[in-house]
């Protein structure tokens, strides 16, 4: 058996937590043992502790830590990881719906020692009939196109071994941010498409464009510090594999190229809070993608 923790970080996840921690709580294990699951709070003002501490005094496995002030996902995580007590971890966002056997199929690899971090498979609830759902779908498709074509994305729910301490404190991508130190040591990445995970993506331009110019900002940041590049970063593999998964539709090939137009316009944006050195470590919430139902 592999055993794991799993560190969940919330900030005013009232609506989804419980959900989650059930979910986690129902999962289909053969090969996996889940130790602990320990809910990293930051300066939640609604019920979300409350809600946690229902579930742990039903579970002994659940552990409830706070912050009383919002430091960002990354001080979360950085948390999570000094307080976990297994090897293998799974960082998980509190607004995620997962399969009953995610849990399983993203840390099976790690019976491979060579594997240091696994990604899952990302799969939206948003109706693609509308704009923002057809873009919020397009999205994690081309993702699911990179990882399936031999590049590597992580991102939602990761894997990964306890080979470092923490990542930087200030970064607004925490996934990718385990990559490059992963690799660094010589150890494989793994995509996991059965691994399936269910998310909400923005369902407003403003909120598209809010967390893509705070994601490629981040990315930038990641090749400024530690001079790693996600895959995602080039927009040459990512024309490729769109040009292979376009959809001919008329009303779908507009949308396409409305969606291409946001992209690009969010990567400006991204690349200029990034010369003008715009903090993102904690960032402004896209409150569309947290509605889960």
């Amino acid at each position: 058996m592999i055993d794991c923790s799993i560190g969940i970080t919330a900030y005013n996840e009232a609506a989804n937590i419980g959900n989650l921690l059930q979910r986690i709580l129902d999962q289909r294990l053969e090969t996996v043992a889940i130790q602990e699951i320990i809910v990293v709070a930051s300066g939640c003002t609604d019920s979300t502790e409350a809600i946690v501490r229902e579930f742990a005094a039903r579970d002994g496995r659940i552990r409830l830590l706070v912050q009383p002030k919002r430091e960002g996902k990354a001080s979360a995580m950085n948390l999570f990881i000094r307080e976990a007590a297994n090897e293998v971890m799974i960082l998980c966002s509190a607004d995620l719906q997962p399969d009953a056997k995610a849990v399983e199929q993203l840390i099976a690899p790690f019976a491979d020692p060579e594997v240091g971090m696994s990604g899952c498979h990302p799969v939206p609830v948003n109706d693609p009939e509308t704009f923002m759902g057809f873009a919020v779908h397009l999205q994690w498709n081309l993702h699911h196109a990179l990882n399936m074509s031999g590049g590597f994305k992580g991102g939602e729910m990761v894997g990964f071994r306890r080979l470092f301490a923490r990542i930087p404190y200030h970064t607004a991508v925490d996934e990718a941010s385990v990559e490059p130190i992963v690799r660094g040591q010589g150890y494989k990445v793994q995509y996991c498409p059965e691994a399936i995970v269910y998310n909400k993506g923005p369902e407003t331009v403003a909120d598209f464009l809010r967390q893509r110019r705070r994601i490629y900002a981040g990315h930038l940041d990641l090749a400024n510090l530690l001079g790693y590049k996600v895959s995602t970063m080039s927009g040459g593999n990512i024309a490729g594999l769109l040009l292979k998964n376009l959809d001919w539709r008329p009303k779908q090939l507009i949308w396409t190229v409305a969606v291409i137009g946001l992209e690009i316009y969010g990567r400006f944006l991204g690349k200029r809070d990034f010369k003008n050195r715009k903090n993102h470590t904690i960032w402004e919430i896209a409150t569309t993608t947290k509605e889960l139902s």
